[in-house]
């Protein structure tokens, strides 16, 4: 497996696995909360929104000779709550032209069941199969389906049936000699699971349980999961700290993986933290680079007309406008309150702002202010529509 997909199918598992304050009691983490859930067959029948299955499919430009792997991987329960364990199944490489053929060797190199989990928790019955379809000379659909075929009781309500279901599944397909196309370009109908491109090269697909883009990766600043990576990093990272002791202890009591997490946002540096807030990529529109990559700011281009001072004047029903001019307040009867008490007194234009749909708005200060100049020199001012003031000889 390329090295940059493992990262991301560790992070992608455990999305929704514990969620903050990461204590067993809190309600939030009664019950799994992750993505991407087979249930086992009869509870699934119960419910329209339910699967007992996925099914990728996508297309794979390569020839017969081209080999194929496929895997699934995905948590099992193993303890209470939302304690759980990784797990893989997977498939021996097969050719595309074998699975075309569908010979006795192929369809047993194809198709394995086995039972998995059980540490702590109940064994899951998992089956997965792959088929091929081709479309045209060198494309191939490819279809990878993953099915929960455990047994459980009839009548269990969702918290019980989770412990017999797989949690946050995430198949996986790989082709040598060939690549794949993009979801995007050509979909196909793929059922409870979202495929995307992964890794630098086209020879991979993810079935994601949550929607992504193609070729998603961890970004280099991040500090490793956090289970609850649909929030910003930086605030969930900052939100662990605050963990109590008690909290903390009550964590490490009861999922090792959940406290091995507290412990690496523990130890996060403020350098680190910071690394979290954003970075800045500065590229030319054309594509091309205008310089090396830098996090500074970029600096303003001189002889840039200033966007705050406004219009020198303006004209308005055949009234004109100039900076500096003289009027008097005269508001509309529905105005606030504020502009209302300004009735017939005098200010001085200061500002002559158009908005885009053209609309001419007067910033001005009151004569007699005694902090008239201040609200000058800081740019504090009263605006008021052309249609609330009288122009002053």
């Amino acid at each position: 497996m390329p090295e940059t997909i493992e990262p991301l199918i560790e992070s992608l598992l455990y999305e929704g696995y514990a969620l903050y304050p990461y204590t067993p009691g809190a309600t939030k983490n009664a019950t799994p909360t992750p993505f991407g859930i087979l249930y086992p067959p009869r509870y699934a029948a119960t419910l329209p929104s339910t699967f007992d299955h996925l099914e990728l499919r996508c297309v794979v430009e390569a020839s017969h000779q081209a080999r194929i792997c496929a895997q699934v991987r995905f948590l099992a329960a193993g303890g209470q709550r939302h304690e759980a364990s990784p797990q893989r199944l997977e498939l021996a490489s097969v050719s595309v032209g074998a699975l075309l053929r569908r010979s006795a060797g192929a369809a047993a190199a194809a198709r394995r069941e086995a039972m998995l989990g059980g540490e702590g928790g109940r064994p899951l019955r998992v089956a997965i199969a792959l088929e091929a379809l081709e479309l045209e000379r060198g494309v191939h659909e490819l279809i990878l389906r993953v099915e929960n075929r455990t047994p459980c009781a009839r009548g269990l309500d969702r918290a019980a049936a989770l412990a017999h279901s797989l949690l946050s599944t995430h198949p996986l397909l790989q082709v040598s000699a060939g690549r794949f196309v993009s979801p995007l370009d050509r979909p196909c109908a793929s059922v409870n699971t979202f495929p995307v491109l992964a890794g630098a090269r086209e020879d991979a697909v993810i079935g994601a349980a949550i929607v992504l883009p193609d070729h998603p990766q961890i970004a280099p600043e991040s500090r490793g999961g956090l289970f609850d990576s649909t929030e910003i990093e930086e605030a969930l990272l900052l939100h662990v700290r605050t963990l109590s002791d008690g909290e903390r202890e009550d964590i490490a009591r009861h999922d090792p993986v959940v406290a091995e997490m507290v412990a690496r946002a523990a130890a996060a540096t403020p350098e680190e933290i910071l690394a979290l807030h954003g970075r800045v990529t500065l590229r030319d529109p054309a594509g091309e680079l205008r310089g090396p990559v830098s996090d500074a700011p970029p600096l303003e281009p001189a002889g840039l007309p200033d966007p705050s001072a406004g219009e020198r004047e303006a004209e308005v029903d055949g009234v004109r406008f100039q900076r500096g001019c003289k009027v008097r307040i005269s508001p509309a009867p529905d105005a606030d309150l504020h502009a209302r008490m300004l009735d017939g007194r005098v200010a001085r234009v200061e500002r002559i702002m158009v908005d885009y749909d053209g609309k001419v708005h007067l910033g001005v200060t009151i004569d007699g202010d005694p902090g008239q100049e201040l609200l000058r020199e800081s740019g504090r001012l009263l605006f008021f529509f052309a249609s609330e003031v009288e122009v002053l000889p």
